[in-house]
């Protein structure tokens, strides 16, 4: 006798289980069975007739093998009720729910590669007999190039500044976008508004309507592990972390006037005479975020596409208070081979160059996530060079969503 499901539509879960898997987990098969009911006593066969037989069903056969990874578990219970569930490889169980009634049980996670579980049922059915069944299965193994990871910014725990999206990186490309966003959460404390926007099929961003409220704090979930990716991809690992938003710190630099006004809080509390790019080399208005900071660095005009030996060229071994804004190159740094042209001239092949005395000051309270705004060139900064996501008005960025 086979379990049924309710179903809204009149047909038992239990019923398509057993349409489409074929599978019952049947109280007498003491094949499965740890337990098996107890036999009826002589002279209470009319009363033992009234009783239906407990039926148990699931969604995995017993013995199966190459089981999908995003299979999620059901099991169910007619003519009585499941009393407990267990799937589980040795000492871990996963989590999940039991029905109200106890007519079902759902897993809440997928399913790890290449894993042997065991799912034990315990049900009793409307006389309170007791029956205990448990079967085993072996899901699918997975190679690394079937799996892709996520790589999240910012870091656990990190303090970052008030400009910082959440930046997800993917080491293998995801087909299914749609799918891996909806299991893609952001939140925070107090609660603002974002999307997500993709920048490619490996780099997804969640930006807040408006630059987050100092002090806010942040949650990452994303649900992916066992995930359709598409194209036969899944998801490696689900990653869960949180951070903090600092205090509101707003660089605002005029290419122009050779400029850099600081705001902390909104309050303006230190100005700058700086240097920027010159004709050939403009430095991008727009608003940039600081994306690495790096007390000391070498910089070679190679690795922005200016060869070797040319008029152009570069190369300095020990450059020092360096922020990274785009990646294409653009830094705040120390300069001290320009300071006669900081607040005079531009001068620079796209960087911001400060006296080593200002850098340091601004690279001492600046963190991850600060936000830099460029006016007074005809240059402008893109979304996609470094985390320019905020150059695009939010209704327009939202449209980077894969759920419209």
């Amino acid at each position: 006798m086979t379990l049924s499901l309710s179903s809204p539509r009149g047909r038992t879960a239990a019923a398509l289980l057993a349409a489409v898997l074929g599978l019952s987990l049947v109280a007498c098969d003491a094949a499965e069975d740890d337990e098996a009911p107890a036999s009826v006593p002589p002279g209470d066969s009319a009363s033992a007739a009234e009783v239906a037989a407990l039926s148990l069903s699931a969604n995995v056969r017993r013995g199966a093998r190459e089981v999908p990874v995003d299979r999620i578990v059901e099991v169910a219970a007619e003519h009585g009720r499941l009393r407990s569930v267990r799937l589980g490889t040795g000492e871990r169980a996963l989590v999940g729910e039991l029905s109200g009634d106890g007519a079902t049980w759902r897993a809440a996670e997928r399913l790890e590669p290449a894993t042997t579980y065991t799912l034990r049922v315990v049900g009793t059915d409307a006389a309170g007999e007791r029956t205990v069944q448990t079967r085993s299965f072996r899901t699918r193994a997975l190679s690394l190039d079937e799996q892709t990871f996520a790589s999240v910014a910012p870091l656990a725990g990190e303090t970052v500044g008030v400009g910082m999206p959440v930046v997800v990186t993917f080491d293998i490309a995801v087909q299914d976008r749609a799918t891996f966003e909806r299991h893609m959460h952001v939140t925070s404390t107090p609660r603002q508004a974002g999307s997500w926007h993709w920048m490619s099929s490996t780099e997804a961003r969640w930006r807040p309507r408006e630059y987050w409220r100092p002090g806010t704090q942040v949650k990452v979930d994303l649900d992916l592990n066992s995930l359709p990716a598409g194209a036969g991809i899944y998801g490696q690992e689900s990653r869960r972390l949180g951070f903090e938003v600092g205090d509101a710190h707003i660089y605002r630099v005029d290419a122009a006037a050779h400029r850099m006004q600081v705001f902390n809080n909104g309050d303006l509390v230190n100005s700058f005479p700086i240097t920027t790019g010159k004709e050939g080399f403009t430095t991008r208005s727009g608003i940039k975020v600081i994306m690495e900071k790096s007390e000391s660095r070498r910089m070679s005009s190679e690795t922005v596409g200016i060869a070797a030996g040319s008029a152009d060229s570069y190369d300095i071994d020990n450059v020092q208070w360096a922020m990274r804004l785009t990646t294409s190159g653009e830094f705040i740094h120390a300069a001290p081979w320009s300071v006669g042209s900081q607040g005079v001239a531009n001068v620079s092949h796209g960087c911001t160059g400060m006296s080593t005395a200002d850098a340091a000051w601004l690279y001492a309270q600046s963190q991850r996530g600060d936000v830099v705004e460029y006016v007074g060139t005809d240059r402008p900064m893109t979304l996609e060079n470094g985390w320019g996501d905020w150059n695009a008005p939010f209704r327009e960025y939202r449209t980077g969503s894969a759920l419209g």
